[in-house]
């Protein structure tokens, strides 16, 4: 996506500054419509040097924590559910707030809506890109349909499910991380420390070593002798793959190949479908049109590749295809998804139709990951001793030759 700063007048005529992401400038006009109905200027920004971002930026950060998120709108729900007027309840929730990110952005959501301004708006404008899409939208709507209570109970289930998700990936991450990390420690060590004891010992040996000793040491001259060109082309590679991952085409074909990958395709087919249902289920339950639905829908997808499909749906949704017969056209999400948003639309109960299959995906997302990881811990365990079992080998055959001709 490209950043855009903007200029735009409220519905009241008050001139506004801003700045935005949008895949291009239609994307970004359409997003800051949704707050200012006239857009003045729009222009491409610029990139900040790192001295004025890290002199411009919070100490602390500026990230969202999902637990504290999910907390405020859990709170924000119950103190509404209770007849709080919603001035009261920001000031309530910001004097409580221990994240001192949302703890600064309640008391400035605090003085504007004692101002007249709406809740969605203030917090668009000073959180800038802190919220999610899904949350503005739906607080948007709520405050429209006098429902706000129950928007922010939306939100709240919505983003603890997902918290709750990221929180068992992590953890189940966590264990062969910790392998592969030991896994890279031992062949440094190993290469570095402890061949060259002994090919110390060997050099002094006046028969011909063996063929797998002779490439271990080998390996070991190479490593000391080359490791800072090799740290250098790891770290060229790394950068080459993230300057074409900026670019829009580069962005697009790895993301396809993401799509693709052996196992690790399937968790992102699938985590797709679950971010689809989960958040299109939201939306429509906060009572979003389907084209603006399915709009913000592609906004907050993981997979660039899926994201754009599902954000060109919206033409054929205005044409008056259907929602199901869209999704099959655009060919980038599972075939059960679609046939059951097509069965939801034909029944009328979409919203639903569409939560049911979330879960289910759900709990797929969940298994699949955990067979991949089923997997790969095994596989890093192997890698380590089939190298440590080729060191020993390799240095017992040069000691037994040495002892044979002793």
């Amino acid at each position: 996506m490209a950043t855009y700063n903007y200029s735009a007048l409220t519905r009241n005529g008050k001139k506004v500054n801003g700045v935005i992401d949008g895949f291009n400038e239609l994307d970004a006009v359409a997003r800051i419509k949704e707050n200012y109905p006239i857009v003045v200027k729009l222009e491409e920004a610029k990139e900040k040097s790192k001295a004025a971002s890290f002199l411009s930026m919070d100490i602390g950060g500026n990230k969202l924590d999902d637990k504290a998120f999910t907390l405020m709108c859990s709170q924000f729900s119950v103190i509404l559910k209770a007849g709080v007027p919603i001035r009261r309840t920001v000031e309530l929730i910001a004097d409580k707030m221990t994240d001192k990110t949302l703890k600064r952005v309640l008391g400035e959501v605090a003085k504007d809506v004692e101002g007249g301004r709406s809740l969605a708006a203030s917090f668009a404008d000073r959180g800038k890109k802190l919220f999610p899409v899904t949350f503005l939208e739906t607080v948007r709507a709520g405050e429209e349909s006098g429902s706000l209570d129950s928007s922010f109970e939306s939100v709240s289930e919505h983003y603890a499910k997902q918290t709750k998700m990221k929180g068992k990936v992590k953890g189940a991450l966590a264990y062969p991380a910790f392998v592969m990390v030991v896994a890279v420690v031992v062949v440094i060590v190993l290469m570095a420390k402890v061949v060259p004891t002994f090919t110390a010992v060997f050099a002094d040996y006046g028969a011909e070593l063996p063929v797998l000793t002779q490439m271990l040491i080998g390996m070991s001259n190479f490593f000391r002798k080359y490791w800072l060109l090799l740290l250098g082309a790891i770290a060229a590679i790394i950068l080459l793959f993230k300057l074409y991952g900026n670019t829009e085409s580069g962005r697009l074909n790895l993301a396809k190949l993401q799509l693709k990958l052996p196992i690790l395709g399937n968790i992102a087919v699938l985590n797709g479908a679950s971010q689809f249902a989960n958040t299109m289920a939201m939306m429509l339950r906060s009572g979003l049109p389907m084209t603006k639905a399915v709009t913000i829908t592609s906004r907050v997808l993981d997979n660039y590749f899926i994201s754009q499909q599902v954000g060109k749906i919206t033409g054929r949704l205005e044409e008056g295809h259907t929602l199901g017969a869209s999704l099959r056209d655009a060919d980038c999400l599972p075939d059960i998804l679609v046939d059951m948003t097509a069965v939801g639309e034909e029944s009328g109960e979409l919203n639903q139709t569409l939560s049911m299959t979330a879960e289910y995906y759900d709990s797929e997302l969940e298994q699949a990951t955990a067979a991949a990881l089923a997997k790969l811990e095994p596989a890093v365990l192997v890698f380590l001793a089939a190298f440590a079992g080729f060191i020993v080998l390799a240095i017992y055959m040069a000691m037994f030759g040495m002892y044979a001709v002793m």
